[in-house]
């Protein structure tokens, strides 16, 4: 525990990719398999629901550090994370405890699930006298399940390649599906690279940049392959053996939520992997990714789900075929190859992603201004010859896979509200609600937490500080005199909200100090927004077309 604890603090102490990449591999090379396993759960996102109720760490916290709990409601209010406002609090506790962090985990966190409540504040009790103040630290995060290090997935599967000498790729290949953080698990991890993937396994999904300019900076138009970015669930549909597995972009097994996707298993060749999204899907066309939303959590499909959203897997690129790895080869050899897979199951779920005609870069730029009224959020483009990678990769100057989206739908908002973020950002105020005018009246329809530098928050931090009007727990009014520019992907009907509207992926783009509020925008606006929306759709031409000469070339 305290070799993981001690990795924490250096991780959390420092801003360098460099420098975290470096501590973690020195702590994989040392650690045993079973402690490794469970840190590489841990790091990687992953986390158990939380095991003891606030409201028992609360009490027991202020028990032990002897103060009021009005003085411990203002400490919290100051640090913003329970966490570390018990960390602070407890009294000096031991000088660490020589149990692996393996052992701290499967036989002191995991059993207080189930626990008594008196034993639950005996185990307490005793780990935070046990404990250094690093430890006391780690172990809080991971009992409130509020466990985030900065670090990414990705960072990690470097850190335990370096340490076990292994290609990233590989390490993140065997890291998709369900792994599990035991011993075993760890050690097949660390395998010589000449294993199969196992039965359901996915790959790694291989990612794209944003397109930072003028695309003519990519060279030749001709060197790429465009296709529309679709605007649903990114999938992998693997089948073999007999058995077929549907996966999320986010390693989520979703086979049994889309079954019209799962029975496309009986259609397609053992040993056959599809890159695609999920889309819901009607008459040769995309519709709305709330349409796509009905879908997503329920765990009951009745016939009238299944008709009023139905779904399609459009798919883009062949990983395997017949169990061989194609992803060495040339993008342009596995597309065809994906065109002929398709044409021979002959399923209506089944869609190929045409690719989109241009013999310029304008003429792709003439397309990529259609992609709103096409229900689709611009275009993609993948070089000819790229391989399928892992992870968002760059090789040499340039990506070989760029999205380059259409921008995005924005209104002029009024801050009302904000709340605490969370990890490092748990002592500023950095999600925020938004509103806009209604007669008269400010109307929230938005909450964001994106889009802004850290200077930029810290400014914003100080002025919710400053201009606060009520405080509700985490949350506290602020006086309306901010205004900020809001991009948004996409705008729909809502009966949930108060304003009667939703957007998609609402970020910030730009804080307005040149904009009073009364010149904020209206709710008439963002209803306009949605008619203009909903009138391209209805004026394009949604049907998917194959040009005889580049349909998936």
């Amino acid at each position: 525990m305290r070799a993981f604890a001690e990795l924490y603090a250096a991780l959390d102490a420092t801003t360098s990719t460099r420098g975290k990449l470096e501590a973690m591999r020195e702590y994989f090379a040392r650690a045993s398999d079973a402690d490794a396993a469970w840190a590489l759960y841990f790091l990687a996102g992953a986390k158990p629901k939380q095991v003891v109720p606030t409201r028992v760490l609360r009490e027991l916290a202020r028990e032990e550090a002897g103060i009021p709990e009005w003085l411990f409601d203002e400490c919290h209010e100051a640090v913003g994370d329970l966490a570390e406002t018990i960390a602070l609090l407890l009294p000096d506790g031991g000088e660490g405890d020589d149990a692996s962090f393996a052992t701290w985990v499967e036989a002191r966190l995991l059993p207080l699930r189930d626990a008594a409540p008196a034993l639950v504040r005996e185990r307490l009790r005793e780990a935070w006298r046990a404990l250094d103040a690093n430890g006391r630290l780690v172990w809080n995060k991971l009992i409130t399940g509020a466990f985030r290090v900065g670090v990414s997935r990705q960072l990690v599967t470097r850190a335990i390649a370096a340490a076990a000498a292994l290609d990233p790729r590989l390490i993140a290949e065997r890291l998709m599906g369900q792994w599990e953080p035991t011993p075993a698990q760890y050690r097949a991890l660390l395998a010589p690279a000449a294993t199969s993937p196992q039965r359901g396994q996915p790959y790694p999904f291989f990612l794209a940049h944003p397109l930072p300019g003028d695309p003519s900076a990519l060279g030749e138009v001709a060197a790429w392959h465009a296709e529309w970015k679709w605007d649903g669930i990114r999938g992998q549909l693997v089948c073999r053996d007999g058995e077929t597995f549907l996966w999320s972009r986010g390693e989520e097994l979703v086979t049994d939520r889309f079954p019209e996707i799962a029975a496309l298993g009986a259609r397609l060749p053992a040993g056959t992997v599809l890159d695609g999204e999920i889309l819901a899907w009607r008459g040769g066309a995309p519709l709305p990714f709330a349409v796509l939303q009905q879908r997503i959590g329920r765990k009951t499909l009745g016939s009238k789900l299944l008709a009023d959203a139905p779904v399609a897997f459009v798919v883009y690129d062949l990983l395997e075929d017949e169990a061989r790895d194609l992803r060495p080869l040339p993008f342009v050899e596995r597309c065809a190859r994906l065109a002929e897979l398709v044409a021979a199951a002959a399923a209506p779920a089944l869609v190929l992603s045409p690719a989109v005609p241009g013999e310029s870069w304008a003429a792709l730029a003439a397309q990529r201004a259609e992609a709103r009224g096409r229900g689709v959020e611009g275009l993609m483009l993948k070089r000819r010859d790229s391989a399928y990678g892992a992870g968002r990769v760059k090789l040499g100057p340039g990506g070989e896979w760029w999205k380059w989206k259409i921008e995005p739908l924005s209104v002029d908002a009024v801050l009302v509200y904000a709340q605490r973020g969370h990890g490092r950002r748990a002592s500023l105020y950095t999600d925020y609600t938004f509103a806009v005018w209604h007669e008269g009246a400010l109307v929230p329809f938005a909450k964001a937490y994106s889009g802004l530098t850290d200077a930029e928050i810290r400014d914003v931090d100080a002025y919710v500080r400053a201009n606060t009007i009520e405080k509700f727990g985490p949350v506290r009014s602020v006086k309306p005199a901010l205004v900020m520019e809001l991009g948004f992907e996409g705008i729909q009907s809502s009966t949930r909200h108060k304003s009667g509207l939703a957007v998609r992926f609402p970020r910030m783009l730009r804080i307005r100090r040149d904009k009073s509020v009364a010149e904020a925008d209206t709710l008439a606006r963002l209803h306009a927004l949605l008619g203009e929306t909903a009138r391209a759709e209805a004026s394009g031409d949604h049907t998917i077309v194959y040009p005889p000469s580049t349909a998936q070339d």
